[in-house]
């Protein structure tokens, strides 16, 4: 039953995982700043890698003895594409390569660039010690 079950779903994720890489590497090409440009290889990373990995995976399991190598890669991969995501993305609003971030409503600075005049200290204030 697997024998015949198994190269299909094979054949659907590495159709799938080959179709995220393709749209990824468009995205990388056409999209018009790094900002937007990011988007297209955190998708590729997370669900056209992870789909060419199950597929291997299936694969292993069905035609050999079976590994859990590609389980431990996804889960690598998984937890490391979204925080290198966030790192690339500060990244590109600290060198000022794209927009500046819209002003906070009120005094809600702590999750923007943008800090209070109260929190920064002045020239003729002291600070204590």
């Amino acid at each position: 039953m697997m024998e015949t079950i198994g190269p299909i779903l094979v054949g659907v994720c590495l159709l799938i995982g080959a179709g995220f890489a393709l749209v990824g590497a468009i995205g990388l090409i056409k999209l018009p700043d790094p900002m937007t440009r990011l988007h297209a290889p955190t998708k590729v990373g997370t669900v056209g890698i992870g789909a060419l990995l199950l597929a291997s995976l299936i694969y292993n399991w069905v035609f050999s003895d079976g590994s859990y190598h590609e389980t431990l890669i996804m889960a690598f991969l998984f937890v490391t594409a979204p925080i290198s995501a966030n790192f690339l993305a500060k990244v590109n609003i600290h060198t000022e390569h794209c927009d500046e971030p819209p002003t906070p409503p009120r005094d809600d600075a702590w999750s923007t660039l943008a800090s209070p005049d109260k929190d920064t200290p002045s020239a003729d204030t002291e600070v204590a010690p």
